[in-house]
């Protein structure tokens, strides 16, 4: 499978609870544990300021370029530097590059982006750009594809990507989050507002219809999957109470139901915000498997270990609907445990 990767992604932002090394430690793990060769990992070349325009106002663009302070810049929460701003820049031409190997092959993975709270006209949270928006946006202009669709599954609203998309019957866009939580919620096509303490269980069941909905309604020609890290119950920026078996769960749903409707999928980073970065390079490196699983390119693995005493056994085919008419009749799966979370 190609992965896009850069060691750029890893920026000076200060003590910032955004781990920015976490790109490298993937890379890393996915290497050492041969889950992916260096030949996998492509690089993306320097990114093209028009590109960004696709979606961003021309007044931000510069303000970024320009490394300048404004109303515009000032809501990011990070610093602004020249390292920073290439840095995202780049990440916006990473999701370009991993749509089009999605497109070519089917499932292709941005080891980065996500960053959905970038605004066409300002930057917001930890996000400067937009590069889920410009990424689908470039595909569009070049009639790659006519309709896409956003699943975003990070803790947060992508309240930027659903602005930028809003009245755009060309890309649907699906959140599912937690609701009493940064940012102010804009609309997307489809929200799902979780309740604080949301586990494993509960979330998989309103997924578990949601994905099959949206992929046979909107019959999507690109799905850029967000695959957060942040609904882990040790994360430090939210309440909810997801596993890490629940949510390799939840990464299977989205990347399975894509390929076996012959849908390409982009799943993407986003967020991950736990005490011990590990256990989040952990979640993201099962999104990883995930994919390679449903192209049939995982390497074996030992047993896996026993289950924690209390955690029950979940198949992503517990939370689908039935068969039936426009349902693609997803038979059980046999679940291979991800690296079960520290005990606390």
């Amino acid at each position: 499978m190609r992965l896009v990767f850069s060691s750029r992604y890893e920026l000076d932002i200060g003590a910032h609870v955004f781990p920015t090394d976490k790109y490298r430690m993937v890379y890393e793990r996915l290497i050492e544990t041969g889950l992916a060769q260096p030949g996998d990992f492509h690089e993306p070349s320097e990114p093209d300021p028009a590109d960004l325009r696709l979606v961003h106002h021309d007044d931000y663009v510069e303000d970024l370029l320009e490394l300048r302070w404004s109303p515009r810049t000032v809501r990011s929460e990070l610093p602004l530097s020249e390292e920073i701003v290439g840095g995202f820049f780049l990440h916006a031409a990473g999701t370009i590059l991993a749509c089009r190997f999605g497109l070519e092959d089917g499932v292709a993975m941005h080891i980065g982006g996500g960053f959905h709270h970038a605004f066409p006209d300002h930057g917001e949270g930890f996000c400067y750009i937009n590069d889920v928006a410009v990424g689908i946006r470039k595909m569009l202009t070049e009639r790659l594809i006519t309709r896409a669709a956003v699943i975003d599954c990070d803790l947060h609203q992508g309240n930027g990507t659903a602005r930028v998309f809003q009245g755009d019957p060309a890309v649907y866009t699906f959140s599912i989050h937690q609701e009493r939580l940064y940012p102010i919620k804009e609309e997307s096509d489809w929200d799902i507002g979780l309740d604080d303490e949301t586990d494993s269980d509960a979330y998989l069941k309103r997924l578990g219809p949601a994905v099959p909905r949206i992929l046979n309604e909107q019959k999507p020609e690109l799905v850029v999957y967000i695959a957060g890290a942040d609904p882990y119950q040790h994360d430090q920026l939210g309440s909810l109470r997801l596993t890490k078996r629940g949510l390799a769960l939840r990464d299977r749903m989205v990347i399975e139901g894509c390929y076996r409707r012959g849908i390409p999928v982009v799943p993407v980073l986003a967020g991950g915000y736990a005490l011990d970065t590990n256990d989040t390079v952990d979640i993201h490196v099962n999104t990883v498997r995930e994919c390679l699983r449903v192209l049939g390119q995982l390497p074996p693995r030992p047993e896996p270990a026993a289950m924690p005493e209390g955690e029950s056994e979940l198949r992503a085919s517990d939370f689908e609907p039935q068969a039936g008419p426009g349902v693609v009749d997803d038979s059980p799966l046999a679940v291979e445990p991800p690296r079960e979370d520290a005990s606390r």
